[in-house]
């Protein structure tokens, strides 16, 4: 994984994508992610596979324009998920904080 992700920043470099827009890239971000939708609608795995790789390759760029790496991101994401309680709701884990509560 750690050649992958080198192989996808020396890509971003070669292509001057590292120094680019940080909102443009998110742009592409976006896209890609509405391609993974489009696949989960369509039950084509191919075309998930594909889609997932493409938002994890947009990603990677994202954290390189920031000055950061996926591991990076991934380890601060996890520091706050690890110990997070919640249940399924709808097929949908829900945190605790963002479960209804009685207000009245």
């Amino acid at each position: 994984m750690n050649e992958l992700i080198k192989s996808v920043e020396q890509w971003s470099k070669d292509k001057g994508l590292d120094q680019a827009e940080s909102s443009k890239q998110f742009l592409k971000v976006t896209e890609e992610v509405g391609e993974v939708a489009a696949a989960l609608a369509r039950n084509d795995m191919d075309m998930l596979k594909d889609g997932i790789g493409d938002v994890v390759v947009t990603l990677i760029i994202l954290a390189q324009q920031n000055d950061m790496d996926l591991y990076e991101c991934l380890n601060t994401a996890y520091d706050e998920i690890k110990g997070r309680t919640g249940k399924m709701t709808d097929g949908v884990f829900v945190k605790s904080s963002d479960l209804a509560t009685d207000k009245e």
